[in-house]
């Protein structure tokens, strides 16, 4: 809770900051996601989308804050002992990271910073029944790193690798597990500033 208090506090610090010019942007692309244990064994990954909208402030030419609220479909296969089913776990989160890029003068862009994750829901697939599960920790502590690229056109593209930090177990077993996702997405910046 306390975690959550400060990543809340922190956004609206960034909110608040003298910027120079506040950019508005839309983006989605594909998820690549998985669930890694504290044994170092992880199950399979398994796709998904992501999409959203976010803030690009310019603190200065060079560098920028990026707050962004993605919905986020992440989660990870597992196979059946002795058959060919799998049993699927769906995790839907509400992403909102707050990165820091260093813009270059070509466009693109380097890119990290935290992350917090609301659990929208969690379910679970086996066959053909799909049940809730309620054995994951409702908010996920991430760190995404990537690169982006954006044209004067306001197209553009990112990738990046979110490096789950917090457990998201919720059976206290000793057990942990991280959710980690790799992402591509188009972005569509709404208000760019024109090549002079």
């Amino acid at each position: 809770m306390k975690k959550t208090v400060a990543f809340i506090a922190f956004f609206f610090w960034v909110l608040q900051i003298k910027a120079q010019k506040i950019d508005f942007g839309l983006k989605g692309g594909l998820n690549i996601s998985t669930l890694n244990f504290n044994d170092n064994s992880s199950i399979n990954s398994k796709a998904g989308l992501n999409f959203g909208a976010f803030f690009h402030i310019h603190a200065s030419p060079k560098w920028a804050l990026q707050p962004e609220f993605m919905y986020s479909m992440e989660g990870a296969r597992e196979p059946l002992t002795g058959n060919e089913n799998m049993i699927i776990y769906r995790l839907n989160y509400l992403n909102v990271p707050v990165l820091l890029q260093r813009d270059f003068n070509n466009g693109f862009r380097i890119e990290g910073g935290p992350q917090i994750g609301f659990l929208l829901n969690s379910r679970v697939k086996s066959g053909n029944t799909t049940v809730n599960n309620p054995n994951f920790i409702a908010s996920a502590f991430s760190l995404p790193l990537g690169v982006s690229y954006v044209s004067y056109t306001g197209l553009g593209f990112d990738a990046r690798y979110v490096f789950g930090m917090s457990n998201i177990n919720n059976q206290n077993r000793g057990v942990i597990i991280q959710s980690n996702v790799f992402q591509l997405g188009i972005i569509y910046m709404v208000r760019y500033p024109q090549k002079k």
